[in-house]
């Protein structure tokens, strides 16, 4: 397993990726149970990808990796793969997972979109799972840029994130139903509650699907798949570099 380190830029202008990672993601704790808290569905995303693609040679680019989910199950089908959060306490979790699976096919580099730099072959598949919406609309662009600069022609990205689909005069009612859909306190201790979509609305910059998407687009894509959740609030894309 190799690891690095390249998370900052010299421009003063340019964002602090880790702070705007979300409080949450930089809590030991929180990290501690991310695992018990969320599935990712990593089995079913390599499947989806292998049927596009995702084979033993490939080069996969995980952006946002957190604990390693998806990078480890990846990493099982003997791909090449870059995991990369800017987290040190999310790397250090999935540092810990990929020694104890005995993997050597799993880079861990500590950066995020906008300051991850490739080397090698370019990559097969870039994977952003929830990450993007940390940064806000001027540097989603820049970053899904950065991502399509990774791959080659032809190369696939799988980008899914909390994403609104309903139009802004929908919005107050759909954001005040997400928020009723979970408990004020937790069921046991580290669950999910309210205050945690409340806090993701009020303070992080997840956008609207029909802003997205042409973000995606502009920055080199062709979505082949676009999958909106019934209630508005996650998509999931497939889109081809071109």
């Amino acid at each position: 397993m190799a690891s690095s380190d390249h998370h900052t830029r010299t421009q003063r202008w340019w964002p602090d990726e880790v702070t705007h990672a979300g409080r949450e993601n930089l809590d030991p704790s929180h990290v501690a149970r991310y695992d018990d808290k969320e599935d990712a569905g990593a089995a079913d995303e390599v499947a989806l990808l292998r049927s596009r693609g995702l084979h033993s040679a490939a080069t996969v680019v995980d952006i946002g990796a957190g604990t390693g989910q998806f990078a480890l199950a990846a990493a099982a089908v003997g791909a090449r793969v870059v995991a990369v959060d800017v987290s040190r306490v999310m790397l250090d979790r999935l540092r810990a997972k990929v020694t104890a699976a005995g993997l050597a096919n799993v880079e861990v580099v500590r950066a995020g979109f906008l300051t991850y730099t490739h080397r090698g072959d370019p990559a097969d598949l870039v994977y952003s799972r929830w990450a993007l919406h940390h940064i806000p609309d001027f540097w989603k662009v820049q970053a899904l840029h950065r991502m399509r600069s990774l791959l080659r022609p032809g190369g696939v990205l799988r980008l899914s994130d909390i994403a609104f689909s309903f139009g802004p005069a929908d919005a107050e009612n759909r954001i005040e139903r997400w928020c009723a859909t979970l408990p004020a306190e937790p069921a046991s201790p580290g669950e999910w509650t309210r205050a945690d979509i409340e806090e993701h609305v009020r303070d992080e910059h997840s956008t609207y699907t029909w802003l997205l998407e042409p973000m995606i687009e502009r920055a080199g894509f062709r979505i082949e798949l676009a999958d909106h959740s019934p209630d508005g609030i996650l998509a999931a894309y497939l889109a081809r570099a071109v």
